[in-house]
């Protein structure tokens, strides 16, 4: 009965691990659906129940993330080698921090969500995304400007920090354009 119990326990987790790992192919939206399975539906739930598109939902979570569950923004070093803090409390699909996730929970009654579970995370994306169209006027197709206002939060967009931050206006570009090849390859998948 132990040993039965231990391997049940076991197959569990090897299978919790093997859903948290990132899709093989994160440039093409068909694999990473058809590879993650129910991705495709939580992203669905969420563009529908915010009004954001699925593939800027996937575009921003493929900038932050690359589909890592537990990814976290790189430590900092004392003195160049001495392992020191994270410059962020940013973790998870949607590298959400920990008080925009807070906000989140509290407004969205998703008390029990996970920023490492994919589907809280896509709710995240478009939640924010949505408070950005309609606090912003940040038309919801608009790739480019809702990544700004993700990245830079909603009081750094009105104030257009990204606008002294070159790399983040490339990248904002980066995330439209990959948006735009979702949505081709989306046009085309067999889901």
């Amino acid at each position: 009965m132990l040993r039965q119990n231990l391997l049940t326990i076991l197959f569990y987790l090897c299978l919790a691990s093997c859903a948290t790992a990132p899709p093989n192919n994160t440039e093409n939206i068909c694999a990473v659906f058809s590879e993650q399975d129910e991705w495709y539906g939580n992203a669905r739930q969420a563009s529908e129940k915010w009004g954001i598109p699925t593939t800027v939902i996937m575009a921003i979570m493929h900038q932050e993330s690359h589909f890592v569950a537990d990814a976290k923004p790189p430590r900092t070093y004392l003195l160049g080698f001495i392992p020191w803090f994270r410059p962020t409390s940013a973790y998870g699909y949607a590298q959400a921090l920990d008080g925009t996730w807070d906000d989140y929970q509290g407004s969205a009654g998703n008390w029990w969500s996970d920023r490492d579970d994919f589907a809280d995370a896509a709710d995240f994306i478009a939640w924010y995304c949505a408070i950005s169209h309609r606090k912003l006027g940040i038309a919801a197709s608009d790739t480019k400007n809702l990544y700004l206002a993700y990245h830079e939060g909603h009081r750094g967009f009105q104030q257009k920090t990204y606008l002294r931050v070159a790399w983040l206006r490339r990248t904002a570009d980066k995330v439209a354009t990959r948006a735009k090849q979702f949505q081709k390859q989306l046009n085309g998948c067999n889901l």
